[in-house]
């Protein structure tokens, strides 16, 4: 099956490992980049400082690994914003997004939102799915993208971007982990995201996505569908177990990710058995209905 053509192929995204460590995206928003790179965390984490200039104020989404060479540029990117952290939001729970959260909270004095109480911690707050944040002199919409996590959240700025954590990656496609992962909740996600028309997806890793955010959330929803029928290609060629799918699905990408895989592959497999088209075994059997 010929793979489908992304739509950021000829957008001169910068080259995997270029991204700049502190980028100003627009007015409102500064990327600060952590040091933590690694096949699933691509250039690193993205975290992104948020207000409105001239505010005094800023608040810190995804603040990341609690890592000291990160808090220093993070700490800079502030004073070169002239402002203070007064909140510190989380899209969801995994460690290089959410580690850093209730220990920078404490040093700056900030609370912590997030849609999990866990990483909210016990002075946070919870974030409710359609609230909007009035928050360093700038609107912040809070948007339910559960799929990847249970807990994933999205937050939509006035300028019309929208922080998508790990819901879209700047370069490849996002994981949807087992067994907390639901692919069913992704796609309605993806598409919820897409009717909000956004100007530009910031993304928990890799690059800015300004040139056509909607292509990119096309290419992803038809990406899951086609993986979903290579699967299914894959069991009625004889393949039969999760790792066999993985071998033959993932054939052309590096083995180094094919944990990951699993995962999607897994997940997506719990959709099919949902919709009857497939039949789950033992000891990660799988066969068509």
């Amino acid at each position: 099956m010929t793979a489908l053509p992304d739509p950021r192929t000829g957008w001169g995204l910068p080259a995997l490992g270029a991204l700049p460590r502190t980028a100003d995206l627009e007015p409102l928003v500064t990327r600060v980049l952590a040091p933590n790179p690694s096949p699933m965390t691509l250039d690193g984490t993205n975290t992104y400082v948020v207000g409105a200039p001239g505010n005094g104020q800023a608040v810190l989404v995804d603040p990341g690994p609690d890592d000291a060479a990160h808090l220093a540029a993070v700490e800079a990117a502030l004073g070169a914003r002239g402002a203070r952290c007064v909140a510190v939001l989380v899209t969801h729970h995994h460690g290089d997004h959410a580690e850093a959260a209730l220990p920078w909270g404490q040093r700056f004095g900030a609370p912590v939102a997030a849609g999990s109480p866990a990483v909210a911690g016990p002075g946070g707050r919870v974030l409710e799915p359609g609230e909007r944040l009035s928050l360093a002199g700038t609107a912040i919409d809070v948007v339910a993208t559960p799929g990847h996590t249970a807990d994933h959240l999205a937050f939509r700025l006035e300028s019309g971007a929208v922080l998508v954590g790990d819901h879209v990656l700047g370069r490849g496609t996002s994981v949807v982990t087992h067994p907390e992962g639901d692919v069913v909740a992704y796609l309605e996600s993806l598409r919820r995201v897409h009717d909000l028309g956004p100007s530009a997806l910031y993304c928990g890793h890799g690059p800015e996505l300004t040139e056509d955010p909607g292509a990119v959330l096309d290419f992803y929803l038809a990406h899951r569908a086609q993986r979903e029928q290579q699967l299914l290609d894959a069991l009625a060629a004889g393949a039969a177990t999760v790792d066999q799918l993985v071998a033959t699905v993932y054939a052309q990408v590096p083995r180094e990710v094919w944990p990951a895989a699993a995962q999607s592959t897994r997940a997506t497999l719990d959709k099919l058995a949902v919709e009857g088209r497939v039949v789950l075994g033992p000891a990660e059997r799988v066969r068509t209905a």
